[in-house]
């Protein structure tokens, strides 16, 4: 065949082996009903017959609230979100709940506040001209702070902000009462579904009135920052003194399905900056802006230090809907899960939970054994054992020797006793005498008397594993091997034109007719049926070559000549 290089013209397939067995059955039906099971609710608990889409989403914030203080630095003040939420940036906003005042700041020189300066004695401590990463401004000569303390004069805003320790409790705690409107437009571009979390039944009286609450209205877009600080598990008098990080996570889990359709927001909250002071630097957050005016001519300034929380909206989502494509990619990945059902069955028959008889034969029908070409397997028959031995050819030792591979059960009649063997054992009623033995010298590996030297270890086998009579003194063997007119007629049956005129083909006929009495259809297909030395002469006796010679035994073809 022209394609047969390549194997085009070729299909292999698994061998299988098939045991009745209603405990193997059941075990595997109930296995595979049980990974069914598994397979069908992993399928509708992840929705794996979907297909999904990550979603694209944009975020808008407004605040709301009004506060009022009245402290003996600067008087009664009333803030709105102009003055504690100055600045927005990209899906989050900030609200400053505390802060450090310095008014009537100008431009100027005066000395540096200790703990951001150099301490100094003389002019020659002061780097002039220079600015260091802590100081307000640039650097001039050495200068009084105070009674005791001398630091280095600078250019800057004066006087300098002097204060490091943010107040306690907080300037805006009743900031937690402030609101928030998050509006979220998302997207997912495989869908083409567009939706915002202001659900499409909600009108603006609806708006006006309700505050989001997990359990009663957890739809509702307007937040209390004192809820959302509470839901991150938080205190907001203690977040509020020097600010912190509190992240909004807005979870979209979308089932676009035509009847299952669903596409709603969930609301979460956390902190996600470092909450004790003592185990971090620079904890909370804050951040300087100043108001500008002019007086008597001067441009003044009042800087604020503001402490707050920074609110990030975080957007998370993906939408799923129905795809043959997906669901036969499931289907077909876990195909392969059935196979642990016969993985498991098949560790069970290996091992002594089992029966070892079906052990055995489960493993020689499925696992054929492959070897190389200086290897060679052969089955032997002995007339005092039940079984037919696999044994690997040895060059050294003999065959009647070598320690069985494999032991396979023997053909048996309707006693449930072997055949030759009954045979030998008659004593009373033989129709016919026995026949005598040949009186010479047997080998050493000969156990029945009547076996004749030979070479080849492969050919140094007797009838027997035990001492005892041999198996050519049986009313059976010259009946079956050795009668002419059954060979001839077992020719004939084969091929009806034969000539019958050679003892060759009588002697072959022969070995075949030994072979199948004494091996029958157990011998494994990778053994080569060996014959007794004992059995082989005698047919050879009864047979003989026209010229005395004998090819023997040959390994590569089975067959005895």
């Amino acid at each position: 065949v022209p394609c047969r290089p390549l194997n085009l013209c070729e299909y292999e397939t698994s061998k299988l082996v098939r045991i009745k067995s209603v405990k193997l059955g059941s075990l595997k039906w109930a296995l595979n009903g049980v990974i069914l099971l598994v397979i069908c609710i992993m399928l509708l608990w992840n929705k794996e017959y979907q297909e999904y889409d990550l979603v694209v989403s944009s975020v808008t914030t407004k605040v709301k609230g009004v506060a009022q203080t009245n402290t003996a630095d600067f008087g009664e003040v009333v803030w709105d979100v102009v003055d504690y939420s100055p600045n927005e940036e990209k899906n989050s906003f900030f609200v400053a709940t505390n802060f450090i005042v310095t008014k009537k700041q100008k431009q100027g020189k005066c000395p540096e506040v200790p703990h951001y300066g150099t301490l100094c004695r003389t002019d020659n401590d002061c780097k002039k001209g220079l600015w260091d990463i802590r100081s307000h401004g640039i650097t001039g000569v050495c200068v009084k702070f105070d009674v005791t303390t001398k630091t280095c004069e600078v250019s800057a805003w004066c006087p300098i902000e002097n204060t490091k320790k943010p107040p306690r409790p907080a300037l805006l705690t009743s900031a937690e009462n402030f609101t928030v409107l998050i509006k979220n437009n998302i997207r997912f571009p495989a869908f083409n579904f567009i939706r915002r979390n202001i659900l499409p039944e909600v009108d603006g009286n609806y708006l006006k009135k309700c505050i989001y609450n997990q359990r009663t209205d957890p739809y509702c877009p307007i937040f209390r920052l004192g809820d959302v600080v509470q839901g991150a598990r938080e205190n907001f008098a203690d977040i509020a003194v020097e600010g912190g990080v509190i992240g909004i996570q807005i979870n979209w889990d979308c089932d676009l399905n035509r009847f299952f359709n669903s596409c709603l927001p969930k609301y979460s909250f956390r902190r996600l900056d470092e909450k004790e002071s003592n185990r971090t630097l620079y904890p909370g957050l804050n951040f300087r802006f100043a108001r500008y005016y002019t007086e008597n001519g001067v441009e003044s300034r009042t800087l604020y230090k503001a402490f707050g929380i920074r609110f990030d909206v975080m957007v998370f989502g993906k939408a799923g809907k129905f795809s043959i494509v997906q669901l036969i990619i499931y289907i077909g990945s876990t195909l392969s899960y059935y196979a642990l059902t016969t993985v498991f069955i098949d560790w069970l028959i290996g091992t002594s939970c089992y029966s070892k008889e079906s052990q055995q034969v489960y493993s020689e029908r499925k696992y054929e054994s492959v070897q190389d070409r200086q290897e060679c397997l052969v089955g032997v028959s002995f007339v005092d054992e039940n079984q037919i031995r696999v044994v690997k050819q040895s060059k050294k030792k003999s065959l009647q020797e070598v320690k069985p591979l494999s032991l396979h059960p023997q053909s048996q009649n309707r006693s449930g006793k072997n055949r030759c063997k009954a045979d030998l054992d008659l004593e009373k009623g033989q129709t016919e005498p026995l026949r005598e033995e040949p009186k010479t010298s047997s080998p050493s590996w000969c156990q029945c008397g009547c076996c004749r030297p030979s070479g080849s270890p492969h050919e140094q086998l007797c009838c027997r594993c035990g001492r005892g009579r041999c198996l050519t003194s049986s009313v059976l063997f010259p009946k079956l091997v050795l009668n002419r007119s059954v060979l001839q007629t077992a020719l004939l049956y084969r091929d009806p034109l034969a000539e019958l005129h050679e003892e060759a083909q009588l002697r072959h006929w022969a070995y075949a007719q030994y072979i199948s009495w004494r091996f029958g259809d157990t011998t494994p297909r990778d053994a080569i049926p060996v014959i007794p030395s004992c059995c082989v002469w005698q047919i050879r006796d009864e047979y003989p070559s026209q010229d005395g010679k004998y090819s023997g035994l040959r390994l590569n073809g089975g067959q005895v000549s």
